[in-house]
């Protein structure tokens, strides 16, 4: 790959990341409810890749059994995103990313427990960390404990997907993956809608809720989703996954940005933010030069 196309990529995967930080903005935003947003936002990311599929004209049939698999873990993408957007709304855009970050934590007990794997020595430190970084800021933002909970089930389903999705990848395409998870959110959460009666009124949108949501299920979700299948396919995992991280950072300037003193926090959370941070940025970087080291004995052990 040459360098231009290189640098090309790089700037998509930033801008793809980007994208996916604003996402927290428009949650804010958007007046209606958590469980009422996330309905609206799988349904438009569901049109919008059927519209994908038709553009391009791939084939969206799969296997009874991947499409059970799908759709069940759409239940947990479901979840997942009420719990994002409920964090959003009884805290604030910063709180909600940087508990997030805790994703790490749980992919790296939960990973190796699913797939029968010994938890590496390096998981457990930096997920102490993590679990210090997340307590200095609750120790100073008490008020948000509501906002500090939610955040972190929506990073636990966000871990127990994310595992479920590095399975499934290996035998599908990962835009068809989406769509049945897509569908599969909206189907379960329109069943929970039925039974707590939440088809209703409330639902109503201004016209500013709907551009809002337009723009996040069609852009935020659809889009940035296809963008970065994209440049995934080109740059290397670490890469990705370094990258991936600026994902809080971005989210926390531009709500400083666009809300100003609501998201003015205190100086212990921006300690624990960046003890977080900190933890999640280094984690991928130590790990890469473990596993290089690890490599390089083997080969010497061989010659």
């Amino acid at each position: 790959m040459s360098k231009i196309h290189l640098n090309r990529n790089i700037l998509i995967l930033h801008l793809t990341i980007l994208i996916w930080g604003f996402t927290g903005i428009l949650g804010s935003l958007i007046s209606v409810s958590a469980i009422h947003l996330v309905w609206y936002r799988v349904a438009i990311a569901s049109i919008s890749l059927l519209a994908y599929f038709l553009l391009t004209k791939q084939t969206v049939v799969v296997s009874r059994k991947q499409f059970l698999q799908f759709f069940m873990v759409g239940a947990v993408v479901g979840l997942h995103w009420v719990l994002f957007f409920y964090s959003i709304k009884v805290s604030t855009v910063s709180v909600t990313l940087v508990t997030l970050s805790s994703v790490t934590l749980f992919t790296a007990i939960l990973e190796p427990i699913i797939n029968k794997k010994r938890i590496a020595l390096l998981d457990i430190v930096v997920g102490l960390v993590i679990i210090v970084g997340i307590y200095t800021i609750f120790s100073f933002e008490t008020h948000y404990l509501v906002g500090l909970l939610a955040g972190l089930g929506c990073a636990f389903c966000a871990s127990i997907f994310s595992i479920a999705n590095a399975r499934m990848v290996k035998k599908s395409s990962p835009t068809l993956i989406t769509f049945y998870e897509m569908l599969g959110a909206c189907f379960w959460i329109s069943i929970l809608m039925l039974f707590t009666g939440d088809f209703n009124a409330e639902m109503k949108l201004g016209q500013q809720d709907l551009i809002y949501l337009l723009l996040l299920g069609v852009v935020c979700t659809a889009v940035a989703y296809v963008m970065g299948v994209a440049v995934m396919k080109e740059l290397s995992a670490f890469t990705v996954a370094l990258t991936t991280n600026l994902e809080p950072v971005y989210g926390i300037l531009l709500a400083m940005l666009i809300f100003g003193q609501k998201e003015t926090m205190s100086g212990g959370f921006y300690l624990g933010a960046c003890i977080v941070l900190g933890a999640v940025f280094t984690y991928p970087y130590v790990k890469t030069k473990l596993e290089k080291r690890q490599k390089d004995l083997i080969i010497r052990k061989l010659h």
